[in-house]
C-alpha cells in the first residue's frame, strides 16, 4: 500500500472514531479501544510507507546508499 492510501485509511479511522465519540454513530464491530488500536497500527503503517517511498525516491535520484 502506498503512503497516500495508508493516510486515507488513517483519516477514515480517525473520522469514524470522532463520530463515535460525538455520538453520531454507534459501533457495530470494534470497540472504541479496538478502534484506537487500529488507528495506532494505521499510523505506524503510514509512517513506514512514507519513509520507504522517500528512500526509494532518493535512491532513484542519487543512487542507493552503500555501507
Amino acid at each position: 500500500m502506498h503512503a497516500f492510501h495508508a493516510h486515507e485509511t488513517l483519516k477514515e479511522l480517525r473520522a469514524e472514531r470522532d463520530a463515535v465519540v460525538a455520538g453520531a454513530v454507534t459501533l457495530d464491530g470494534p470497540t472504541l479501544a479496538e478502534l484506537d488500536e487500529m488507528i495506532r497500527e494505521a499510523e505506524v503503517h503510514w509512517v513506514g510507507a512514507a519513509v520507504t517511498e522517500i528512500a526509494t525516491l532518493r535512491a532513484q535520484l542519487s543512487g542507493p546508499q552503500v555501507g
